[in-house]
């Protein structure tokens, strides 16, 4: 992990800074008197728990929230935006998780959407726009064709040309959403390189992440919210994981890999040489009670592809699955709950939950026929079924029928667990259960992970957290280019042998 640079020499006005800043949306105060200041040439990390208020601050910088006290200033002068586009106009672009480009237009066409340059009579230069494009990759140092086709961009390249827009726009402050939450290992390290020419040529950079280490070596300081509360600003040098941690949550939480030791029994889920064509072959392990089993591996492997064909999401061609000794017919998910399978997957907010619906809808919808009969459902024993879960998993709500979209990540994603442990399932498959959320939440999620193994489940987990992976799996299983290449046992694992069998390296060659 890189050192964060440490502070030196007298410091520039800040470029853009709140001062006392208040929001609220009804009851809820989602902001209480906040202050932050961003320096050109800096980058600066916004951390804090799910619900503690960082979204809603970058709202407010961005002009979509306008704050009910308190001041937002631009180079030390008071302004009010009006929209998102006089934000714009003051230089602050903000990068989410999830570009949103145009995808039938081209990277050079997404760019200039509405202000491309113009020839006589009107025309619009497509040299100039060309050509500016491709000087605003060489200037991020990408190499990406200004004429391709957003349609088919990875979400790292949509990134980038979504900085490329700003950059257009002459932006001084970069605001970026989670950037990484959804990138691979290099295409991190490409972004931080472009960061860094961001920062070396004066750009301010707000740097919002759950991933503590990318804190640690991209950026200088760091502003922690909890609550909606301004807890403290200030440098990184000096500062450990724990100390953020601390700031962050309020309290000291333990372990954040709280794996308790079981009993293992019996086989609960056997899958014998399962093969989809083009996608994984041959794949065959076994999950017990009372353990949890990592499926590891590189993106791409198609450990998520297992998965789903385990659950029958996706039918496979050849192979079978065996719950409690019983086969399974190939591609019937009711069949998989019937025998008492559960998938929690990747993508909570597409596959996992109806964002418009409410909580406690979204809880009881895999049990509908147990909370009525003759077709209908009794409200009372849905949102009892609701409540008790809200109590067990500790859920963050304001009321059970809101819409599950006003939640956190963090709360989103005990929502999802809340849909299918309610099934009482015999084994649980989880699919990167603590992507996007809080070190405060992840922590609770793997005690639950634990308790659960602990009380009997059988827990398949994949993840690409390699330190979740050593830290909660009893055996690991290792997946490349759709074969197991290894399982390893958690006294051997370590993450040098995972990531050998990850590579496709032979590990005794590797030694």
């Amino acid at each position: 992990m890189n050192e964060p640079v440490p502070e030196t020499g007298p410091r520039p006005a800040p470029v853009l800074a709140l001062k006392d800043v208040s929001k609220s949306f009804g009851a809820v105060r989602a902001l209480r008197d906040v202050s932050l200041q961003l320096f050109p040439g800096e980058a600066h990390a916004l951390a804090g728990e799910n619900g503690a208020g960082k979204s809603t601050l970058i709202k407010t910088l961005a002009g979509v929230h306008r704050p009910d006290s308190g001041e937002v200033l631009v180079d030390g002068e008071p302004v009010v935006f009006h929209g998102p586009a006089d934000a714009r106009d003051a230089g602050i672009a903000v990068i989410y998780q999830e570009p949103t480009l145009f995808p039938d237009l081209s990277i050079a066409e997404n760019i200039f959407m509405g202000r491309q340059p113009r020839r006589s009579l009107g025309r619009i230069d497509h040299r100039a726009v060309r050509e500016t494009t491709a000087a605003l990759m060489k200037r991020l140092g990408v190499e990406l064709d200004p004429d391709r086709p957003a349609r088919g961009l990875s979400i790292a390249d949509q990134q980038i040309v979504e900085i490329a827009k700003a950059l257009s726009f002459e932006a001084r402050v970069l605001i970026m959403d989670e950037p990484t939450a959804a990138l691979t290992g290099s295409e991190t390290a490409r972004l931080f390189s472009v960061v860094r020419t961001l920062r070396a040529e004066g750009a301010a950079v707000l740097f919002i992440s759950h991933r503590l280490e990318e804190i640690f070596e991209l950026c200088r300081r760091v502003t922690v919210l909890r609550d909606g509360r301004w807890i403290s600003s200030r440098p990184l040098a000096g500062l450990t994981e724990d100390d953020l941690v601390r700031a962050m949550v309020g309290r000291d939480l333990g372990e954040l890999y709280p794996k308790q030791g079981t009993d293992v029994g019996e086989t609960a889920l056997s899958v014998r040489r399962l093969t989809r064509e083009g996608v994984f072959r041959d794949v065959s392990f076994d999950v017990r009670r009372g353990e949890i089993v990592a499926l590891a591996g590189l993106v791409g492997a198609g450990r998520s592809e297992v998965a789903q064909a385990v659950f029958g999401v996706d039918r496979a061609d050849a192979g079978e699955v065996l719950v409690t000794g019983r086969a399974l017919p190939a591609g019937s998910p009711t069949a998989a709950m019937a025998a008492g399978l559960a998938l929690v997957p990747e993508d909570r907010r597409h596959r996992g939950l109806v964002m418009d619906m409410s909580i406690e809808r979204n809880i009881a919808l895999t049990g509908l026929g147990r909370l009525g009969g003759g077709g209908l459902v009794r409200r009372a024993l849905e949102r009892g079924r609701a409540a008790d879960w809200a109590v067990r998993l500790q859920l963050k709500y304001n009321r059970l029928a809101d819409p599950v979209g006003v939640l956190s990540g963090g709360n989103q994603q005990k929502v999802v667990l809340a849909k299918w442990l309610a099934t009482e399932p015999v084994v649980l498959i989880v699919d990167e259960p603590t992507r996007g959320i809080d070190v405060g939440t992840k922590a609770e999620v793997h005690r639950l992970l634990s308790s659960l193994a602990a009380e009997g489940l059988a827990v398949l987990m994949i993840s690409s957290d390699l330190p979740e992976v050593l830290g909660m799996a009893d055996r690991v299983l290792v997946m490349h280019e759709g074969r197991l290449t290894a399982e390893i046992p958690r006294s051997e694992a370590t993450e040098e042998s995972v990531m050998t069998a990850a590579t496709g390296r032979d590990t005794k060659a590797a030694a």
